[in-house]
């Protein structure tokens, strides 16, 4: 997915990159594009608050993709996956929403569109997404975003 591919980039780090990795990366890029470090001048302040911004929800992003992030999660995300069904489900710019009856929703990225087509015309969405979407592509909680934000 581009914006994975953009978040990497603009870290500096590659898809293995572990949570402390990450973590080293991104407080050292806020030290040089904190806003108060341009407080002289207001061009510099501006732009710094934008890369900052944006430095911070790549960093938040990665995180909550990061392979650490979902063994830590995992056996919540199976009992979800495997004992819930789906309420509904969405998909924009290859990228799955699928929300459960539990609460919890996750989005899947780089989902094809004919998989999409397929889970839309499946007799049983649930099953076709447990044999062919929950353990196959890349995947964050949402349903955790929202509680927090």
């Amino acid at each position: 997915m581009k914006k994975i591919v953009d978040y990497r980039k603009l870290l500096n780090v590659n898809e293995a990159a572990e949570l402390q990795e990450l973590k080293t990366v991104y407080r050292g890029l806020m030290k040089t594009w904190h806003p108060d470090k341009f407080n002289d001048n207001e061009a510099l302040k501006l732009e710094a608050e934008e890369k900052s911004k944006t430095i911070i929800e790549a960093y938040h992003f990665l995180v909550s993709i990061a392979p650490e992030t979902r063994s830590q999660t995992f056996a919540d995300y199976t009992i979800t996956t495997t004992t819930s069904n789906i309420a509904d489900f969405e998909y924009k710019q290859q990228v799955l929403t699928v929300y459960f009856l539990d609460g919890n929703a996750y989005e899947y990225f780089d989902v094809p569109k004919e998989v999409y087509r397929k889970l839309v015309n499946a007799d049983s969405p649930g099953r076709f997404a447990r044999r062919h979407i929950f353990n196959e592509f890349v995947y964050r909680s949402v349903s955790k975003l929202v509680a927090t934000a």
